[in-house]
């Protein structure tokens, strides 16, 4: 039972998030679907009377404030953020990435996070009764990184602060929040990795995949737990996948 708890996803349009908003809105959640594009969160929400749609910039100040507003303006409070917007942005090493492409990346990546948890947390802080739960994607590559993929590992390595912090400041307001990291689950935008990604040693080989609902039944188990206990990280990958050992 959520007793009618109402969560905020962000990238729901698609992918993990597509599968993590279908989850809780099964799960008996109001959700609030985020992302940049109404159709593809219309086509999340399928009908659903308990979903809300809301097309979202999560890098822009204002796009993100109007979010958060009309959430409260429809429901009264927030109890669940999950801050799976990202992107990866277009491949380069350090010597090579134009510094345009790693400001998009870290906009929507590292800021949007912040942007959305800060609104989150203020609207957890004051609602009664307080508290919430925020729960950051993270990726693997918050622990390892890939080639040339400077940008996106370092606004993931950058969550895992975000995370710890938020976290510690939430304690005094039953505010928690813990970390999903996911290697390889099988969505448009990991396609490619099941045909041949880049490795460290310079080869590039297929990896195995799992299914993203794995995800949304993962960040259902942290999210149903009381504010008196907490996941703090969680990582879940395909079994075979280069990463114990990556390199």
């Amino acid at each position: 039972m959520t007793d009618e708890r109402v969560a905020v996803v962000t990238g729901a349009g698609s992918g993990v998030g597509r599968e993590i908003a279908r989850a809780l809105l099964d799960a008996g959640y109001r959700v609030a679907l985020a992302g940049r594009r109404l159709e593809p969160l219309r086509e999340t929400a399928q009908g659903s009377p308990a979903a809300l749609a809301v097309p979202t910039d999560v890098g822009d100040p204002e796009s993100v404030a109007a979010l958060f507003d009309g959430v409260r303006e429809q429901w009264g409070r927030v109890d669940l953020l999950v801050n799976n917007a990202g992107t990866f942005g277009p491949a380069g090493s350090v010597g090579e990435l134009p510094h345009e492409d790693w400001q998009d990346v870290v906009q929507i990546n590292l800021t949007g996070s912040f942007l959305c948890a800060q609104h989150a947390f203020r609207i957890m802080k004051d609602q009664q009764p307080q508290g919430g739960r925020i729960i950051n994607n993270g990726s693997i590559s918050a622990h390892s990184p890939r080639p040339r993929s400077v940008a996106y590992t370092a606004t993931k390595h950058a969550i895992t602060g975000l995370t710890k912090s938020i976290s510690l400041d939430g304690r005094p307001y039953d505010i928690a929040c813990g970390q999903i990291d996911i290697g390889n689950a099988a969505t448009d935008m990991t396609a490619g990795i099941a045909t041949g990604a880049a490795q460290a040693d310079g080869t590039t080989r297929p990896e195995p995949t799992f299914d993203a609902r794995h995800v949304a039944e993962a960040v259902l188990y942290m999210a149903g737990l009381p504010l008196s206990a907490n996941v703090q990280f969680l990582t879940i990958t395909a079994t075979a996948m280069p990463f114990i050992g990556r390199g």
